[in-house]
């Protein structure tokens, strides 16, 4: 793959987030009864990055947690040696319940991801309504899924791949668009 454009720097990112996180308090007249629930990996520290500026802008703090969505997927194939699903495990610290829960994530392609992640979020508890913030929509939908939070519009074409790089992981912030 070759890098073809870098769509986000670390600045864009940053008023993308913060963009997405005056939206959410908009819309939901405050962030009372919000949780905000990251999809592993990228997804969770998109969502800690959320509530830090929710936390900035409203004064109030957000619980944050973390979904795993392995064994929800239906085009798993990573597997362990033992031929398992690797699960790396769901940390959602308050009982979801009648409560707001926005999914994060780093990118929206075919929405089987996030079908997965609101399948997981269901056996957890019956949330009052979910809503999804995503860094980037690259259309593609192979699902009736549409992010209500968008931080950037990317329209790609199958032959290209968008690369999410996050300081907590990958020691960088970008948004890349690499040519198969």
């Amino acid at each position: 793959m070759t890098q073809k454009a870098l769509v986000l720097d670390q600045q864009a990112i940053r008023r993308a987030l913060t963009r997405v996180a005056h939206e959410i308090i908009e819309r939901n007249k405050g962030v009372h009864e919000c949780v905000l629930v990251g999809i592993k990996t990228r997804g969770i520290f998109l969502a800690e990055r959320l509530a830090k500026r929710i936390k900035e802008i409203e004064g109030e703090k957000l619980a944050v947690g973390e979904l795993d969505i392995t064994l929800y997927r239906d085009d798993l194939t990573t597997k362990t040696e033992s031929q398992e699903p690797e699960v790396k495990g769901t940390d959602i610290p308050v009982d979801i319940n009648e409560k707001k829960v926005i999914l994060i994530d780093d990118v929206l392609y075919t929405g089987r991801t996030v079908r997965a992640a609101m399948d997981a979020i269901m056996d957890l508890g019956r949330p009052s309504q979910i809503q999804l913030a995503v860094l980037v929509d690259r259309g593609h939908r192979e699902l009736p899924i549409r992010a209500d939070y968008v931080g950037k519009n990317i329209p790609t074409s199958s032959a290209e791949k968008i690369v999410v790089e996050l300081l907590e992981t990958d020691d960088t912030d970008q948004v890349t668009i690499y040519e198969k």
